[in-house]
């Protein structure tokens, strides 16, 4: 499927030992740019967290946020680390010395503080691989976000690409008409201008500028580029770039037929191509 650049997901954890929070937003963007942000008892996770978003996510900008919520004494072997405890005792003793007026620290606080509660291997193994699997449900949560927005948006294209198709197909019988009725006028202006000029040579310079103003090539590239553009959205995955360099295609044929034009008609379809490209450009840019 065709997928968006913009996406959202996000879920919570109850774990044994505290509450893992994740949240993953992404945005349209040239290349694939990943931010984490997370608290530090997860640190260590963030290679392999960052392996996943990569292998799920080919392209956007991607921000990533995991909090953990410990609460110490939900685990029943838990042990203040001495160590650490009367470090932090002299530590806030000597800053009272300092400022007399500073609050003592509360137990709530003290039990909160980091490397105060042991560090149990088994727990921080636990909180890694329940990160890792979090990360992964919601890749998937995400996923299916972008390839929602991306299925909007290729329908808009498609809408485009049918409103192009549909005045070709109008265009198609008209160009010999105007290019006709163009030369026509055109030989008059010259005989009356020329009018003790070769008459041939009259027939032979309109014949050669009437090849320049014809735009059957033109009409004849767009349409070529359109089945490019249904081709691609059809073929589904990272088709950005591709749709990207389509559009330019797409507008170049249109300035071309703008500048070739030899009726109102042809002229305000140029104009209506440039539109609509445009409008599909716009949501080409969103797209992975």
């Amino acid at each position: 499927m065709v997928r968006s650049m913009t996406g959202y997901a996000a879920l919570t954890r109850e774990l044994p030992h505290g509450l893992l929070q994740l949240e993953l937003k992404s945005v349209n963007g040239r290349y694939l740019d990943i931010q984490f942000r997370m608290t530090e008892e997860l640190r260590a996770a963030e290679p392999q967290l960052r392996e996943l978003v990569s292998a799920s996510v080919s392209r956007g900008k991607v921000d990533c946020r995991l909090s953990f919520a410990a609460k110490p004494l939900a685990r029943e072997d838990a042990r203040v680390d001495a160590a650490q405890l009367a470090r932090l005792a002299r530590l806030a003793a000597e800053v009272r010395k300092a400022l007399p007026d500073a609050q003592p620290l509360r137990v709530s606080e003290v039990l909160h503080w980091p490397g105060v509660l042991a560090e149990d291997g088994d727990v921080a193994s636990e909180l890694r691989d329940a990160a890792l699997a979090a990360m992964q449900d919601a890749l998937g949560e995400l996923a299916g976000s972008r390839e929602r927005e991306g299925e909007k948006l290729a329908a808009m294209i498609r809408e485009r690409v049918a409103l192009i198709r549909a005045r070709l197909a109008e265009l198609g019988p008209l160009v010999p008409q105007a290019i006709a009725a163009y030369e026509d006028k055109l030989a008059a202006k010259l005989r009356e201008a020329l009018a003790s000029a070769d008459e041939e040579r009259i027939r032979q310079e309109i014949a050669v500028f009437g090849v320049r103003i014809d735009v059957a090539e033109e009409l004849s590239r767009l349409a070529a580029h359109l089945d490019e553009v249904e081709r691609a959205l059809g073929a589904g995955g990272a088709v950005g770039k591709r749709l990207d360099f389509l559009m330019q295609e797409l507008n170049r044929e249109a300035n071309t037929l703008g500048s070739k034009s030899v009726s109102r008609e042809l002229s305000a379809a140029a104009l209506e191509f440039k539109l609509a490209i445009e409008q599909m450009r716009e949501q080409v840019q969103n797209l992975e």
